[in-house]
C-alpha cells in the first residue's frame, strides 16, 4: 500500500480522546490513542511485542498502557516499563513505536512517518473549527472506499447537482465558472454560479429565501486528502458584504488501501446561536454524506475492483481538474518519498519475537 507517510493526517476529533483506550486503524496501521494524566494525547502501535496482543483492549494504569494478556506496560513514548514475569527484567526490545500527534483546530493529528520531520506548523489551517464566533456542526464515517475517491467527492462539486439534488445542488452548479490553482503542494478548484436558486434547504442556511444568488464553492486541497470548502450565497443585487459565507472541512484519513475515515464539519458565523438550524444543518449534511456521497463511492470502489483509477483508463470531463491535479501531486510526492527512503536502505522491519522472563 503507498501512502505518503511524511504528512499530517487526522486521527480523531479531539472530544474522541479520552482515559479510553481508542484503537483506530491509519494508513494500514493500527493505532491506539488515548489521553495521559496531564490531558495530553498519545499515540502508539496498538500490537503487544510480546504475543502481539491489541494494546487497546488492556487498561491504563498512571500513563501506561497494561497488556491484558500478559501485563507488559508501555508509557507514550512505546518504552517498556514494567514486566510481572521472573525478575522482572525488563528487556531492551520490548518496545512499541510511538506517533507524534498534535492538538490543534479541536482535531487529533497524527504523523505516520519520520518522526524528525513533523512539525506542527505545517498543519493547514482550519481556524473556524476553533473561532468561538463559529456555530459548527461535525460528523465522523467510515468509508469502504479508496481515499483518492473520496477526494475527487469533493474536489468535483460538479456531482451535487445529480447525487444531491433538492439538497445541495442545483443546475446552476453545473453551468458554473471554474479555476483550478495550483500554489506549490496545494491545489484549488473553485467554482462560481450566477443566476442561482437555492434548493430549499440551502435558502434557509443562508437565509437568502427564493432569490436568485450567486454562489461560490472554493476547495482547499492539502496532501494527503485534506481539504477546506468555503461556500458562500450573495443575494443578486446586495452588496458584497451582505455574503453569508461558510466554512467547512472534509478531511479523509486512509484506515487502510480501501477503507477511509472521512471527518467533516460545516461552521457559521452569522446570526445569532440556533439550536434548530444547527440541527437542520447536521440532519442534512449526515444525508448527504452517509446515504448518498457514502453509498455511491462504496459502489464504485467495489465496481472498479482495483484502487489505481490510471488503470482503468476513465473517461474525463471537464470537471475532473480539481481531482486530477491533486492526484498528480499527490502521486509525485509518494513518489519522491519512496525514492529517499530507497536511496536510504530504509526497508519494512518486522516485529522481533523477544523474550520476557
Amino acid at each position: 500500500m503507498a501512502f505518503l507517510k511524511n504528512t499530517w493526517y487526522v486521527a480523531a476529533w479531539a472530544d474522541e480522546i479520552t482515559r479510553a483506550l481508542l484503537p483506530r486503524q491509519i494508513l494500514g496501521d493500527r493505532v491506539v490513542l488515548y489521553r495521559k494524566l496531564d490531558g495530553s494525547a498519545a499515540a502508539v502501535a496498538d500490537r503487544c511485542p510480546h504475543r502481539f496482543a491489541p494494546l487497546s483492549m488492556g487498561k491504563l494504569v498512571d500513563d501506561t498502557i497494561e497488556c491484558a494478556y500478559h501485563g507488559l506496560r508501555f508509557d507514550c513514548s512505546g518504552k517498556c516499563t514494567f514486566n510481572p514475569h521472573g525478575n522482572g527484567m525488563l528487556p531492551p526490545r520490548a518496545l512499541v513505536r510511538s506517533f507524534p500527534v498534535a492538538e490543534r483546530y479541536k482535531l487529533l493529528w497524527i504523523w505516520m512517518g519520520d518522526p524528525a520531520k513533523a512539525d506542527e506548523d505545517t498543519i493547514p489551517e482550519f481556524d473556524f473549527l476553533s473561532n468561538p464566533t463559529f456555530q459548527n456542526v461535525k460528523g465522523y464515517t467510515l468509508a469502504e472506499g479508496h481515499y483518492e475517491l473520496m477526494t475527487d467527492n469533493i474536489m468535483d462539486l460538479g456531482h451535487i447537482e445529480f447525487l444531491h439534488p433538492g439538497l445541495l445542488g442545483s443546475e446552476a452548479v453545473r453551468k458554473a465558472k471554474t479555476e483550478i490553482v495550483q500554489r506549490g503542494n496545494t491545489v484549488f478548484s473553485n467554482r462560481l454560479t450566477s443566476d442561482e436558486i437555492l434548493p430549499p434547504v440551502l435558502q434557509k442556511w443562508y437565509e437568502a429565501g427564493e432569490r436568485t444568488v450567486q454562489r461560490w464553492l472554493n476547495v482547499r486541497w492539502d496532501p494527503g486528502a485534506i481539504m477546506k470548502l468555503t461556500v458562500g450565497v450573495l443575494p443578486d443585487g446586495e452588496p458584497q458584504d451582505q455574503a453569508h459565507e461558510s466554512q467547512g472541512c472534509h478531511l479523509m484519513t486512509p484506515a487502510t488501501e480501501t477503507t477511509t475515515h472521512y471527518f467533516w464539519a460545516q461552521g457559521r458565523n452569522w446570526g445569532t446561536p440556533d439550536p434548530a438550524m444547527d440541527s437542520l444543518r447536521l440532519e442534512s449534511l449526515r444525508t448527504a454524506f452517509d446515504t448518498q456521497d457514502k453509498p455511491m463511492i462504496e459502489a464504485v470502489q467495489r465496481n472498479m475492483g482495483t484502487t489505481d483509477l490510471d488503470s482503468l483508463s476513465p473517461v474525463m470531463l471537464s470537471s475532473d481538474g480539481g481531482p486530477v491535479r491533486a492526484r498528480r501531486v499527490l502521486k509525485q510526492l509518494i513518489a519522491e518519498e519512496a525514492k529517499a527512503a530507497a536511496q536510504l536502505g530504509v526497508g519494512v522491519v518486522e516485529s522481533p519475537i523477544v523474550r520476557v522472563g
